[in-house]
């Protein structure tokens, strides 16, 4: 209700569902590319988010619906098997709030062979989570598939299917 308002009382034309491609000066004006067209205007507003678009992984069946792109409340996962992708201070951080829920399982799935991209109190954070059998941290891994209740990752020993309810995939942002 609030953002219709805005828009009768501004005429603001809202583009939904077009991905700006590029923004180019033209004079005292700018051309605002997108998927869908060209337009003109004097003055341009991103309003992008914190992150902007999220990376995905390009895999099948990342645009199921379990699979998320940032953890909000790690309360509704209690009690959930959760896999967790990514080696940033995000995805550790989501890790360990997740490991912390009652009865919740997390299993955290990295690419690179340590965590150096995270601060350091992330790092030991999840390193102290993980020797105690709260997180599985699973370095040089990948998610090749997320399936219906599980995911197929490559892992140094070989595939591998992790049972989950949900996947928190935190690969930073576009």
């Amino acid at each position: 209700a609030y953002w219709e308002s805005v828009i009768a009382e501004t005429g603001l034309k809202p583009r939904f569902e077009e991905a700006v491609v590029a923004i180019e000066r033209q004079g005292n004006q700018f051309e605002v590319v997108t998927s869908k067209g060209r337009y003109r205007t004097k003055s341009v507003i991103l309003a992008i988010g914190r992150r902007g678009t999220p990376r995905t992984l390009g895999v099948p069946g990342e645009d199921r619906s379990n699979v998320l792109y940032r953890l909000i409340d790690p309360e509704q996962f209690a009690g959930q098997q959760m896999l967790v992708v990514g080696g940033g201070d995000s995805a550790l951080e989501a890790a360990a709030q997740l490991a912390e829920q009652v009865e919740t399982t997390v299993t955290l799935s990295y690419r690179g062979s340590a965590f150096n991209r995270a601060k350091r109190k992330n790092r030991e954070r999840v390193l102290e989570l993980a020797s105690s059998g709260r997180i599985e941290a699973l370095l040089e891994s990948q998610v090749l598939e997320i399936e219906t209740g599980a995911a197929r990752l490559s892992t140094t020993m070989g595939e591998r299917r992790i049972d989950n309810d949900t996947v928190i995939v935190c690969a930073g942002g576009l």
